[in-house]
């Protein structure tokens, strides 16, 4: 049965795993560190031994140190993409000082944050200021400018990703200067600079786009893999927010929407997700070598378990709280080829992988036309495919990827892949457009490591 389990062995796990020790006691007054302490993202794929690491006060001492840093500059925020986007040898600089609301608009619901802003800590003052996020990821961990510099989203096929609530941005260019750009004001930087990948500059400040506080009632209904696939379509066209999960081997998974109500806040009783991967984890662990058996125990188990029902303020009741590592890979599909591409994903998955346990999650996004958003001028069914951090994901993910691309999916950014400059020219109409201005921007390729320097 899968139940709820003491968290502190994967809590243990979890910060073992991160950043062990915080930027803020690396920089005394934002100044960059001798090397001598490593790097490594949340699931530990990514590492490098950077020369020095910095996290700035204030913009003055952010200014000063990209000025004067010798070598590649890349910015990091929670660690949470999967891509090589951060490793270098050379500088570091986190924001995670640079924090918090700065001011906002009664008038136009719009507010200006710090780029290291934590998703997770602006829900409250934005509420307390009468404004949320028009929506939000199921993870809220990331910094603020990692989000919009990947083009991170959420899900409801009637809203963008998070660069698409961006109305106006700060940034400090390769020679220490300070740069604003909006729709009216270097407009062609601003459409550059929604989804950059930390490429033009770092950004420093972002003005965004929200709405009134808002309550959403969040639903989880077990269902056969087989009824997902029939309504889901009809579900994203109906809730504000939908997303399903499959569970490998089980032929089960979940229903997830999130829907506008003025219900009383509350909640039915919930399972932990975390202690229902280690489950999940432990199901493999012992049926690997047998998927009958292993699918007749989780469908059964699944069968028995409650839907569960939450009412709570939006900025509450988007995230989930992940405390077991894994590393992903996730593709952005045109929206008429997902549920197939699904389909495809699954067999594959089940023929090939028993060692495999960590859910499918799809979501759904509507288009946009930002240069650089995997969203580009098309509604997307989104598919994230995920290995437990110890286990090796390349074998799962090589399998996988081609169906993705058959259908002229785009990766997400943060997320892993294998696909080359020739590759994005083909899928991206303005990659060109957004190099130019990158080069206009960091003609000596100041903010490159060596995985960007091979696509720009």
């Amino acid at each position: 049965m899968i139940k709820r389990r003491n968290l502190l062995g994967a809590m243990v796990a979890a910060a073992v795993g991160s950043q062990a020790v915080p930027f803020q006691a690396l920089a005394a007054a934002g100044k960059a560190q001798p090397r001598s302490i490593p790097w490594r993202n949340w699931s530990g794929s990514q590492q490098c031994l950077p020369t020095a690491r910095s996290a700035p006060a204030n913009v003055a001492e952010l200014q000063e140190l990209i000025a004067s840093a010798s070598g590649t500059v890349r910015a990091v925020g929670a660690g949470h993409s999967f891509s090589p986007l951060v490793p270098t040898d050379g500088t570091i600089v986190s924001l995670s000082r640079l924090s918090g609301l700065i001011d906002h608009d009664p008038k136009t619901l719009q507010a200006t944050l710090w780029a290291g802003s934590r998703l997770g800590d602006i829900g409250q003052p934005l509420e307390t200021a009468g404004q949320a996020l028009i929506n939000m990821p199921d993870i809220d961990e990331q910094t603020l400018a990692g989000c919009l510099s990947t083009a991170t989203h959420g899900t409801g096929i009637g809203i963008g990703c998070m660069s698409t609530f961006i109305e106006g941005l700060q940034l400090v260019d390769a020679r220490g200067e300070l740069v604003d750009c909006d729709a009216s004001n270097n407009p062609e930087l601003f459409q550059a600079a929604k989804v950059s990948l930390g490429t033009l500059g770092v950004i420093s400040q972002v003005r965004l786009q929200n709405v009134a506080p808002y309550r959403l009632r969040r639903e989880t209904v077990w269902r056969e893999f087989e009824e997902i696939m029939e309504i889901a379509n009809d579900m994203a066209d109906t809730h504000r927010n939908f997303e399903f999960f499959y569970i490998p081997y089980s032929g089960m998974g979940f229903t997830d929407t999130h829907d506008l109500t003025d219900e009383p806040i509350g909640s039915t009783e919930k399972i932990d997700s975390n202690d229902s991967v280690e489950d999940l984890k432990m199901a493999r662990d012992w049926l690997e070598g047998s998927p009958k058996l292993r699918e007749l125990i989780l469908s059964s188990t699944v069968k028995m378990l409650s839907d569960e029902v939450t009412v709570e303020s939006s900025w509450k009741n988007y995230a989930n709280e992940r405390n077991v590592r894994f590393n992903e890979m996730e593709y952005h599909l045109p929206r008429e080829h997902g549920l197939q591409a699904m389909r495809e994903v699954r067999e594959v998955l089940e023929a090939n992988h028993p060692e495999v346990f960590f859910p499918i999650e799809v979501r759904f996004v509507k288009g946009d036309d930002i240069w650089l958003s995997p969203f580009y001028q098309r509604d997307t069914c989104s598919i994230a495919v995920h290995r437990y951090f110890e286990d090796d994901f390349k074998p799962y993910f090589k399998s996988i990827e081609p169906i993705f691309r058959k259908y002229n999916g785009r990766p997400h950014w943060g997320k892993l892949n294998t696909l080359t400059r020739d590759d994005f020219r083909k899928l991206y109409p303005r990659w060109n457009d957004f190099a130019e201005v990158r080069n206009t921007m960091d003609p000596k390729g100041r903010f490159l490591n060596p995985y960007l320097a091979g696509l720009f």
